[in-house]
């Protein structure tokens, strides 16, 4: 463990209750031969910290005790551990956040990601990296190219994603006409304004449908809603696919049956997976530009910390709430 001067050093946004944000120490644990210290610089807000935030739960992840919270993070080697040979001081890294065993079917297979074993910063109960310093395992440490700040190295975007791999249309319905409009700068083709009554779903699918011109191939629910997900479903076209990212809920009442017969996939997508180096090469590129979606910035005080999750929380224009540690 950490004696009690880096005790003192190491401050960290823990997680004490609904809305309920302390900035308090944290110790860290050894540095192993294989980790490396790395002070974190750049930290984003995600939506399933938000999660956290208001209810104490993301889908099934229920927080039962003090959590260090985030996790979407980059910083600077502080410290390298003796085994490690790929980092040194003073590199800028991102930081995949998981740990896995590295042993399971799953592991094993590639898909570690589904790991049983799976440590997750900020998902209970495996303390997270809103923080001033982590230890973590130098494999999950990507260092940054020159051209890439540390802000950009915490962080992306799906439409921005689905653009680099081609997409030749690209439709954005979101309740939030702010959101919608700073969608349409970042490159959307089109943006429709929906509602929160699933009463309306009918309509603003033939909307959608219409606005894209053509079949829906592939949809993404990033929240996780009954309604989301039920127009997803059902302007995805015979044969396409859709995507559920966000998990507001961990359970739903849909219709599947409809989806079913038009052959519709059902697809989920669990955190990360050998996703950095693509993704770090994407921005080095500037085939992906995340800047424009950083709206808000934070330091990290307890004052900052308290603001920044409640403008997350809030939405309207916030879309990346960014910690400069």
């Amino acid at each position: 463990m950490a004696d009690d001067g880096e005790e003192e050093k190491n401050i960290a946004a823990w997680l004490l209750g609904i809305k309920t944000l302390k900035l308090q120490p944290y110790h860290l644990p050894s540095l192993g031969p294989q980790d490396v210290k790395v002070q974190i610089k750049a930290l984003g807000i995600c939506g399933s910290d938000v999660h956290h935030f208001k209810t104490m739960r993301c889908a099934n992840f229920i927080v039962k005790k003090p959590m260090v919270i985030g996790h979407e993070c980059a910083g600077i080697i502080e410290e390298v551990g003796s085994e490690v040979k790929s980092l040194q001081v003073g590199d800028r890294v991102a930081l995949e956040p998981g740990i896995s065993c590295g042993r399971c079917s799953h592991c094993k297979n590639g898909s570690y990601n589904l790991c049983p074993e799976m440590k997750f910063f900020g998902s209970p109960p495996t303390n997270g990296s809103l923080a001033h310093k982590v230890v973590h395992p130098a494999n999950l440490c990507f260092k940054l190219p020159d051209n890439v700040s540390l802000e950009e190295g915490a962080m992306l975007g799906y439409l921005l994603a689905a653009r680099a791999f081609g997409a030749p249309k690209i439709a954005i319905a979101d309740v939030d006409v702010q959101r919608l409009s700073i969608a349409k700068n970042l490159g959307a083709d089109e943006t429709i304004q929906v509602s929160t009554d699933i009463k309306d779903v009918a309509a603003e699918v033939i909307k959608i449908q219409n606005q894209m011109g053509s079949g829906i191939d592939v949809s993404f629910d990033c929240v996780g809603f009954e309604k989301t997900m039920s127009t997803a479903l059902n302007a995805t076209r015979s044969g396409g696919k859709v995507c559920l990212i966000g998990l507001a809920k961990s359970e739903m009442t849909i219709s599947l049956t409809p989806a079913a017969a038009r052959e519709v996939d059902v697809i989920g997508i669990f955190r990360y997976r050998n996703t950095w180096p693509l993704c770090l090469d994407l921005l080095r590129t500037g085939k992906i530009n995340v800047k424009p979606l950083i709206t808000h910035r934070f330091g990290f005080s307890q004052k900052d910390v308290e603001d920044a999750f409640e403008t997350s929380a809030h939405g309207g224009t916030a879309i990346k709430v960014m910690f400069n540690l």
